[in-house]
């Protein structure tokens, strides 16, 4: 059995990826950690997993860690998991980071955008993005593997395929997603707040939000193109999922049946893709690891909308997945 630590235990991508792990066979969960210093007990924290993970949160400490688990699942925010995650991965032990920190090629764009100076600058840019589809090989040898976001899974997912073989624009792309309240986490805030936001949808972030340098980064490295993507997130009132509407424009010549052939061809023998004719809604993923994809033309644009549950696919799943794929298990392992 692999020993596995979750760091930063209470948030819902942490009780998600407890819930995956709990039916996975090669699996035991051995540490779970919090910064409360009290040390509740998990089932107190989560109590859908009372009387099924006998394990108190504890406090933090890199020699208890190494000491207790062969894989860490980093749940914390981001700076303070690259913290952690430095001495974690050089004492041996491998790591699926759900931060940022290491998703960025170029650190100079990461502390931009983060606003923070790196923890662990000499990694950046040597880790592989854990998006299977397409690092596959990268991940099974990695020691160190960055989760993706769940704005850039939904986006970069259906609309790689499409730039590498040239049948869109690589300019002018726009991605507009809708997200439920999950995505802003556990800690109470505001804006996320039921009264604020039942019966209502706005726009956050508009223009400035962080996931927009990692879709550019991914899509330019996978269309060998430069890439810049005009993405705007919008809070909608479900609990879960993201469902985007990303335009593009069509090249010459180039039809909706062909992109949908190619998204096919593409995704044909990934298990967590689905290419399908109807319209994607989030409640035919909502609880799996799917992405469902589908694509219409329209006055010489490509729509081309995604479906995932950002807690699995955009999230836990993916982090499964990764894990996985590091140890050797079918990547259906605990998903399907």
């Amino acid at each position: 059995m692999i020993r596995a630590a979750i760091l930063g235990a209470t948030g819902y991508t942490a009780f998600e990826l407890m819930r995956l792990l709990l039916r996975h066979p090669g699996v035991e969960l051995t540490m779970l950690t919090s910064r409360q210093e009290d040390q509740p007990h998990v089932g107190e924290v989560h109590p859908q997993l009372y009387g099924r993970l006998d394990l108190r949160l504890q406090t933090t400490r890199v020699d208890e860690i190494l000491a207790a688990a062969d894989v860490v699942f980093s749940c914390l925010p981001h700076a303070a998991s690259a913290e952690l995650v430095k001495p974690l991965v050089d004492g041996g032990a491998r790591v699926v980071d759900f931060s940022a920190d290491y998703r960025l090629t170029n650190r100079a764009e990461y502390e931009a955008w983060y606003g923070v100076e790196h923890p662990d600058p000499q990694r950046i840019g040597k880790v592989p993005y854990g998006l299977p589809e397409w690092f596959r090989e990268e991940i099974r040898e990695a020691s160190l593997v960055a989760n993706p976001g769940c704005f850039p899974t939904s986006a970069i997912l259906p609309l790689g395929p499409l730039l590498r073989a040239h049948l869109i624009e690589p300019d002018d792309i726009i991605v507009d997603s809708k997200t439920g309240v999950s995505g802003a986490g556990r800690t109470p805030k505001l804006a996320f707040h039921y009264p604020e936001c039942n019966e209502s949808i706005s726009a956050y972030g508009v223009g400035r939000h962080r996931h927009t340098p990692e879709m550019d980064q991914l899509l330019a490295a996978h269309g060998g193109q430069t890439v810049e993507v005009l993405f705007t997130p919008h809070l909608a009132p479900m609990e879960r999922g993201i469902l985007s509407t990303c335009y593009a424009k069509l090249r010459d010549g180039v039809t909706e049946r062909d992109a949908l052939e190619l998204l096919r061809n593409t995704y044909r023998d990934e298990p967590f893709i689905r290419v399908v004719d109807h319209l994607p809604a989030t409640r035919h993923v909502s609880g799996s690891n799917f992405c469902d994809i589908t694509v219409r033309s329209s006055r010489g644009r490509l729509v081309v909308l995604s479906a995932i549950d950002n807690l699995i696919k955009g999230a836990s799943g993916a982090a499964v997945q990764n894990f996985n794929c590091m140890y050797g298990f079918d990547e259906t392992t605990a998903l399907l």
